[in-house]
C-alpha cells in the first residue's frame, strides 16, 4: 500500500490478511447440528508477528472494552462534568485512583473463599465491589478515643469486608 505523507512524500508499507476459520458442529450445550456453523474472521495488519499473535491479540481487544465500559458504566462516569479541559482531567485522574483501588479491593477479596457468594472468578466487577463492600449499612461511633465500625449480623459480606480491612489496615 502507497500514501503520501504531508510533505508529499511518498510511503509504501506491507500490508496483510489473516484468515481464521471456525466450524462448529456442536454449540455450547452440546446440542450437534445438522449443518456446521461456519465463522470467518479477516484481520488486516502491518505487524511483523505470527499469525497466532495478530488473532490473540484482536481477541484480547474485546476484554479491554470490558474494563473501558465498567469505568463507564459502573463509576459513572459516561459524561464529563465540565467543559473545561483541565477540570475533566483531574476528574479522570481521581477515576482512575478510584478504579484502581476498587480493583486491588476486588482482587483481595478473591482470595479466600469467605465470601457469600464465591466462585471460581479471575476478577470481581467494580460494580459488585461497590455493592457488596462500599454500600452498607453500618454505624460509625467513638469509644474510649477509638472510632468502631459496627456492621449488622445479617450482613453476609462482614466477613470479607473484615479480611480485606485488616490485609490493609496498619496494625500498630
Amino acid at each position: 500500500m502507497t500514501y503520501t505523507l504531508p510533505d508529499k512524500t511518498e510511503k509504501t508499507v506491507g500490508i496483510r490478511t489473516i484468515y481464521e476459520i471456525i466450524e462448529r458442529t456442536i454449540d455450547k450445550h452440546g446440542q450437534f447440528f445438522l449443518v456446521p456453523d461456519i465463522e470467518l474472521g479477516t484481520y488486516w495488519t502491518n505487524l511483523p508477528l505470527a499469525d497466532q499473535e495478530i488473532i490473540d491479540l484482536y481477541h484480547a481487544h474485546g476484554e479491554s472494552e470490558q474494563y473501558h465500559r465498567e469505568i463507564k458504566t459502573d463509576m459513572d462516569v459516561e459524561r464529563l462534568p465540565s467543559g473545561k479541559f483541565e477540570s475533566n482531567k483531574l476528574v479522570l485522574e481521581l477515576t482512575v485512583i478510584a478504579y484502581n483501588i476498587l480493583r486491588i479491593i476486588g482482587q483481595e477479596s478473591l482470595k479466600k473463599r469467605d465470601d457469600p457468594e464465591w466462585k471460581k472468578v479471575r476478577r470481581r466487577r467494580i460494580r459488585a465491589v461497590i455493592s457488596n463492600l462500599m454500600q452498607f449499612a453500618g454505624h460509625l461511633t467513638e469509644h474510649a478515643g477509638r472510632l468502631v465500625l459496627s456492621i449488622g449480623k445479617s450482613n453476609r459480606w462482614r466477613f470479607t469486608f473484615k479480611r480485606i480491612y485488616d490485609s490493609f489496615a496498619l496494625v500498630t
